[in-house]
């Protein structure tokens, strides 16, 4: 039950494993964390206000 995978396949394979761990996470990672900012700073204006 042994499946032959071509090198085409596994060069695609490993350039999209760096493709997502290298550039895909990182960026993700980012916007993730301004986002969680951006939400906080908005709760602030609407709700709580600047920090004393």
């Amino acid at each position: 039950m042994t499946s032959k995978v071509s090198t085409s396949e596994k060069k695609k394979d490993w350039r999209n494993f760096l493709v997502l761990g290298f550039i895909g996470l990182p960026i993700t990672a980012i916007l993730l964390i301004c986002a969680y900012g951006f939400i906080i700073w908005f709760m602030q204006l609407l709700f709580w206000g600047p920090p004393h």
